[in-house]
């Protein structure tokens, strides 16, 4: 059954109806439309600058592309991980949802982490060239979108404090879940703008 949509409704001596889309399902399918939107306007600058440059990156551009791999791979491991705990909290196995939860915020955490560190031992600055400006911009915004997640996170968790969750949980478990994994794929693409193709 689609997570989109709440359970069918049986009609007395009728068929089976699904019922509408939730409206919070909705509401977040709409609003990631339009951070698409936003990143495919970074995605178009970066490129068009590159194309424009004679030479990319410009000197004194130095990057550790293999601790970074390493750091992608943990944020793209707390996606899966976030599943695990919406499942579990769909079953009303709320333990295991919760340490589930707290796997994928630490990985995520870690993240950011080895951004901040990347931020403050990178040998060039925001005002150094356009390719500098390019990385901060991008890398920092697809960041503060990672530390929205993980605030998103902690209110799951304080939803989870009861012993009962109440009828819109699971929608917002799901919501927050949508929102984490576009995270992740956003940053496979800029991952391979920044450190592979410059």
């Amino acid at each position: 059954m689609s997570q989109l949509t709440a359970p069918p409704v049986a009609v007395a001596g009728g068929p089976v109806h699904p019922r509408r889309p939730q409206l919070l399902a909705v509401g977040v399918m709409i609003w990631l439309g339009s951070e698409f939107m936003f990143f495919s306007g970074l995605f178009a600058a970066f490129f068009t600058i590159r194309a424009n440059a004679s030479v990319w990156p410009p000197p004194g551009i130095k990057l550790d592309t293999y601790q970074a791999l390493v750091f992608t791979f943990v944020l793209l491991a707390s996606s899966p991980t976030m599943q695990f705990g919406v499942w579990a909290q769909e079953r009303g196995e709320r333990g295991k949802a919760r340490a589930w939860i707290v796997v994928s915020f630490l990985l995520g955490a870690a993240f950011i982490g080895n951004q901040a560190y990347e931020w403050i031992t990178l040998p060039f600055r925001p005002h150094t060239n356009a390719y500098g400006s390019l990385f901060y911009i991008m890398s920092g915004l697809h960041g503060l979108h990672v530390i929205l997640g993980l605030v998103a996170m902690i209110a799951l968790l304080g939803r989870l404090a009861g012993p009962k969750g109440d009828p819109g949980e699971t929608a917002v478990f799901q919501a927050v879940s949508y929102y984490w994994h576009f995270v992740d794929i956003v940053w496979i693409g800029l991952f391979s703008a920044l450190f592979l193709f410059s």
